[in-house]
């Protein structure tokens, strides 16, 4: 699967949503709410709404990522096939 850029960034936003709710899980601290000034901060309501949407985002990686394997099987299957001919 050939990565773009904002793949890169909806992991970013996904993996500090992660870190901030293993925070919340663990230790009963919000990070981007001390950040930002609290939950109701607009700081914080925008990073929690661009995680969110990252993670929307990144639903769509399992039909690219389902499709990539599945064209490389096919195409070393073809290519073993001619090997043995």
């Amino acid at each position: 699967m050939r990565t773009r850029p904002f793949d890169w960034l909806a992991l970013t936003l996904l993996i500090i949503g992660a870190i901030n709710w293993g925070l919340i899980g663990f230790f009963q601290y919000d990070l981007v709410a001390g950040i930002f000034g609290g939950v109701t901060a607009w700081g914080s309501r925008i990073i929690y709404s661009l995680v969110g949407l990252a993670g929307l985002y990144c639903l769509s990686l399992y039909g690219r990522i389902d499709n990539r394997i599945d064209g490389r099987i096919d195409r070393i299957d073809r290519v073993n096939i001619v090997d043995r001919d």
